[in-house]
């Protein structure tokens, strides 16, 4: 309460003038779109009234400037409020607002960074927090500035899990430039939320993650604004009891309304009935931010210094991958890296070891680390590695998918893939990670075959838009590049040729050393393969592949460490699709794996080089039976 001073009875007066004008704009838009949730929007008038042209502290012109309060409507579906307040405060113009969801519209049905005042896409509920947290972090560890942030919630996402593990982070973090609002409006979507309007077990919840937590009559813009001055030495939860479709009379707290918009008629009698109730027409002025936060360049960043690998040295991918990464952070001091817990097998350890203050342990919570990692890269602020097993990626693949929706440039690293992990078991090997990572749009998938490539792929990583993931692995296998070998996205390595080769085979990672030793053996024989390094799965060096398809009678062997199921087989096929006279065999893990050796794995998988030779000779045999 240091901070509070009581506004007079004109600003009290106008803040519920405002949330009236916000209600009147919502119901406007959603029935004009035909769609849309304005009981949603209703709810939260009062908040967003006081929130905008009280508390917050923002260039209305320059919505993206780095030192503005932050905003999070983690409650997506609520857009049209958000919207309208950008109306009132005169960023967006009234009539814009009568275009909501129409294909020609920057206002979409939900939140979306196209938008100037949009950081991060909402609308997957129980998200918008985490990427809070990850811009609260940001500013008072990395900016060092005085924005806060700011994230409302509705009351039916605090059932998803990731609203807890965002909750536990920033009380952990101590996030004291954070607010959370919970509209508690008691009804979801098809029924009430599980609490209703047990405010008070929201707030015991809320302290019991380590957060100031205050409930407020969430129609009340005193309360309000009350609440909102308080500043403590921790993440202050507003939990304010509101009702669905306030101010809609005959609508208001009743089932059955969620995500429809009022008839025409309808709206018209109720907001009337609710401009009767604005005393003023005035529109308030938000406060100006305090221009304190960096100015911060992101752009080209080049590793120090070259890679220092000898050839024929055996490392782990996931080894080189820390060693990048440190090295990296030596290059700009924006570079940040996130773990959950992993850190130590991931090797993202060694980063932590250099750049101690530019390492977020976000602990065994995969879906929030994601969150973090985007709120961070939200307005180009750092540049956000993070780790884990390949396969823990899995359980945040909504958090991945509205990432990329978010336009966020993330950069994930998935150790561990495949059955080549060994005796931990199925449970721990990543091999859906590619289908996974491919389905992205726009997302570049590396996966290095040794240490050189490796560090390649973390540096081409930092300075590439969009969601990209290195796949990394746990086998020591030999290095095969001079330091010098240069690497590009959707270039492909042509590791082994000859003018007698008979068939292609393309491996990366462990696959690929098991092709080479392939080749090798079957040196002996008098049989020639080519092996191609992909370097990245997505996008495919179609050219390369198809050249030296060509160049062995159309004949290519796939071999990976991943199901079959939209690896990079299925990526090949995908690339040579009505090519004539080419042939593709997919060599992958066909069923759920178990615990083991290696190289047991890989053969019992038949994804070793034995298999690889059989699979050869059984393409040239049955060539010749053609013939």
């Amino acid at each position: 309460m240091e901070d509070y001073h009581k506004p007079d009875q004109q600003t009290l007066q106008a803040l519920k003038d405002t949330a009236n004008r916000l209600r009147i704009s919502s119901i406007k838009a959603t029935t004009a779109a035909g769609s849309g949730h304005p009981t949603s929007c209703c709810s939260a008038a009062e908040i967003m009234s006081v929130l905008f042209f009280h508390t917050m502290r923002y260039k209305v012109q320059d919505p993206r400037n780095a030192s503005n309060d932050r905003f999070v409507l983690s409650k997506g579906h609520a857009a049209p409020i958000l919207y309208s307040v950008w109306a009132e405060a005169g960023f967006l113009q009234e009539a814009d607002l009568l275009n909501l969801r129409k294909i020609d519209s920057v206002l979409e049905g939900h939140p979306v960074p196209r938008q100037a005042f949009t950081d991060v896409a909402t609308g997957s509920l129980g998200q918008g927090l985490g990427a809070a947290c990850g811009m609260a972090y940001t500013g008072k560890f990395f900016d060092r500035a005085s924005y806060r942030v700011y994230c409302l919630l509705g009351d039916g996402e605090l059932s998803e899990g990731s609203v807890w593990e965002a909750m536990a982070f920033a009380g952990f973090y101590k996030l004291d430039n954070l607010v959370a609002i919970f509209d508690i409006n008691r009804l979801g979507q098809s029924d009430p939320a599980p609490l209703q309007h047990h405010v008070e077990i929201y707030q015991k919840r809320c302290e019991a993650f380590g957060w100031h937590a205050i409930i407020v009559d969430g129609h009340s813009v005193e309360e309000l604004c009350k609440a909102f001055g308080q500043a403590k030495h921790q993440p202050t939860a507003i939990i304010a009891k509101t009702f669905k479709g306030r101010g809609i009379s005959g609508v208001e707290d009743k089932e059955s309304w969620h995500g429809k918009p009022l008839p025409k008629n309808m709206a018209e009698q109720v907001i009337q009935e609710i401009d009767d109730r604005i005393q003023n027409k005035k529109k308030l002025s938000p406060a100006l931010p305090e221009e304190d936060a960096p100015i911060v360049n992101i752009r080209n960043i080049k590793m120090p210094s070259p890679p220092t690998y000898k050839v024929g040295e055996k490392w782990a991918t996931r080894k080189a991958y820390g060693v990048a990464l440190a090295k990296l952070g030596h290059a700009n001091d924006r570079v940040i890296a996130l773990d959950g817990d992993t850190k130590n097998s991931t090797f993202s350890e060694l980063f932590k070891k250099e750049h101690p203050s530019r390492y977020i342990e976000c602990y065994i919570a995969e879906q929030n680390m994601v969150s973090i990692a985007v709120g961070c890269a939200a307005r180009d602020r750092t540049v956000a590695f993070a780790s884990t097993f390949a396969t823990f990626f899995s359980r945040a693949f909504d958090q991945i998918r509205m990432a990329a929706i978010s336009d966020s440039n993330i950069n994930l690293c998935g150790s561990h893939c495949g059955v080549s992990i060994g005796e931990d078991g199925p449970s721990q090997m990543g091999l859906e990670d590619l289908s996974m990572f491919r389905a992205i749009p726009n997302s570049t998938v590396f996966y290095p075959s040794d240490a050189v490539a490796t560090e390649k792929a973390v540096e081409i990583a930092a300075n590439t838009k969009g969601i990209c993931f290195i796949r990394t692995s746990r086998p020591e296998n030999p290095v095969i590049y001079n330091n010098n070998e240069d690497f590009h996205i959707g270039q492909a390595k042509v590791v082994l040729k000859s003018k007698d080769d008979q068939v292609t085979v393309i491996g990366a990672g462990v696959t690929l050393h098991e092709a080479l030793a392939a080749a090798e053996q079957l040196r002996k024989e008098k049989i020639y393969i080519r092996v191609i390094d992909p370097f990245t799965i997505k996008p495919l060096d179609k050219k390369t592949i198809l050249e030296n398809a060509r160049a062995t009678k159309g004949r290519i062997i796939t071999v990976e460490d991943h199901y079959h199921e939209g690896g990079m087989g299925e990526a090949v096929c995908a690339a040579v699709v009505g090519e004539p006279g080419v042939t593709v065999t997919r060599l992958a893990v066909s069923h759920v794996p178990r615990s083991g050796k290696p190289a047991e794995l890989l053969r019992m998988f038949g994804i070793d080089k034995d298999a690889i030779m059989q699979a050869v000779r059984a393409a040239l045999s049955k060539s010749r039976n053609a013939e």
